[in-house]
């Protein structure tokens, strides 16, 4: 097959940037062999990549930003011929090698010479701002991510349609066990009784509330800023007969009564939405809304490194899977739940769990990959793919945790709780 003729200095900028890789790699640009890669690891892996357009290539040398890789494969001027794993490896790879390569300056100054893309759309000029979590933007944000239909959630969730980590009590545990498990250990740590009330901050589909309403005989009530969740709920309560004793409703948590009100509060996978600059609003928030003697059990995703919003994975994440979402340190978020007057009973750490969660998902999700298609379509369904696979990898590789967090009020000071762990496991 006939090599494509490109500049010099581009040719040597790719070999540059692949030279490393763990990787065997192709690459063929508009239907030419472009550049052969032998990776450096002693049984590499192979990736075919095809660029169907020069115009690619130009945005990524202007750009020099991986993500060009994303946008383009969306409107279709990419593809790649592998395992999801091995890209999401060489993405991890391409992070600092497509800034720091040799031969940039030339590289750049050729890339002007090569056709633009024939997009209506511009591919490279999508780089967020973090932080201004206005109650709209939030708003926004959730709706982008939850409001993508439930029929999609339904085809690789549990059949609770809980979409936070599972806790799995043995090795061979399926998902749904692992769901229920997770469910009633949380019920449990906050001590329901019958009767309490019980409030769950962004509810979801409303898992936690039902199991706890049926199971413990609590008063549940949930909020959320998704609408097709708050429907789906409706017609939960309706469909199970729980109207007398559950309630969901869209509501932000900046707008939680600011007295008293509830026994119990529990918050599941809400915390990575609310940005680091609220987090003193949020446990204020929660704070203000539980009655003494009360329990809050804070759930949530932290970055084990300093969260850095310009690295690959965030920004392929912030845009296309959770926009404005936001990781800190459990250290930070300890922190700022104990200066906003909580006092931290017990902290546990499920990293393991929420690893073999995401893997049950991408493979349901591969399951059902026709039907997803259908609904999403077939390049953003495989950007979730790459998505819940490079989670479950960040985890793995304990690039990020995920824990629950137990507190009771600091001005609680008569002890009301076991003298001994038994009750938290």
């Amino acid at each position: 097959m006939k090599h494509l003729s490109l500049p010099t200095g581009i040719q040597q900028w790719l070999a540059s940037v692949f030279r490393d890789s763990p990787l065997n790699v192709q690459i063929e640009c508009a239907g030419h062999p472009l550049l052969s890669i032998e990776g450096t690891t002693q049984t590499p892996s192979s990736l075919l990549l095809q660029i169907h357009h020069p115009g690619v290539l130009r945005t990524l040398l202007l750009n020099r930003d991986p993500l060009v890789l994303s946008e383009a494969y969306l409107q279709g001027y990419f593809d790649f011929q592998g395992r999801v794993e091995d890209m999401i490896l060489l993405g991890r790879y391409l992070g600092s090698r497509v800034k720091q390569s040799q031969q940039a300056l030339t590289a750049w100054l050729q890339a002007l010479t090569l056709p633009r893309l024939p997009s209506k759309q511009q591919i490279g000029n999508w780089l967020q701002q973090w932080g201004n979590h206005t109650l709209e933007r939030d708003r926004e944000s959730i709706q982008q991510h939850y409001d993508v239909g439930n029929d999609f959630y339904k085809l690789w969730l549990d059949p609770l349609l809980v979409y936070s980590c599972a806790h799995f009590p043995t090795p061979d545990a399926s998902l749904a066990a692992a769901q229920e498990h997770k469910l009633d250990l949380t019920c449990r740590k906050l001590k329901l009784q019958p009767n309490d009330t019980l409030l769950d901050i962004g509810c979801g589909w409303g898992a936690l509330l039902r199991w706890a309403v049926k199971h413990y005989g609590v008063k549940g009530y949930g909020i959320t800023l998704s609408q097709e969740q708050v429907n789906f709920n409706q017609e939960c309560i309706e469909a199970e007969g729980l109207g007398d004793r559950l309630q969901v409703e869209l509501r932000d948590y900046r707008n939680l009564p600011k007295r008293p009100t509830f026994d119990k509060i529990v918050s599941v996978g809400m915390i990575e939405h609310v940005g680091l600059e609220n987090y003193p609003i949020y446990f204020q928030s929660a704070l203000n809304a539980l009655k003494p003697g009360g329990l809050f059990l804070n759930h949530g995703i932290n970055s084990s490194e300093k969260w850095d919003q310009s690295s690959v994975g965030e920004r392929f994440i912030n845009r296309y899977i959770f926009p404005n979402g936001e990781l800190a340190r459990l250290s930070a978020t300890l922190t700022a739940a104990e200066e906003a007057g909580w006092e931290i009973v017990d902290v546990d750490a499920w990293r393991i769990h929420y690893a073999k969660t995401l893997r049950h998902w991408a493979n349901n999700l591969a399951q059902q990959a026709e039907q997803a298609s259908q609904l999403i379509g077939e390049r953003k369904l495989q950007i979730w793919q790459l998505y819940l696979l490079g989670s479950a990898m960040a985890f793995e590789d304990n690039q990020m945790g995920v824990n629950q967090t137990l507190l009771r009020k600091r001005a609680d000071t008569q002890w009301n709780l076991p003298l001994t762990r038994e009750w938290l496991v």
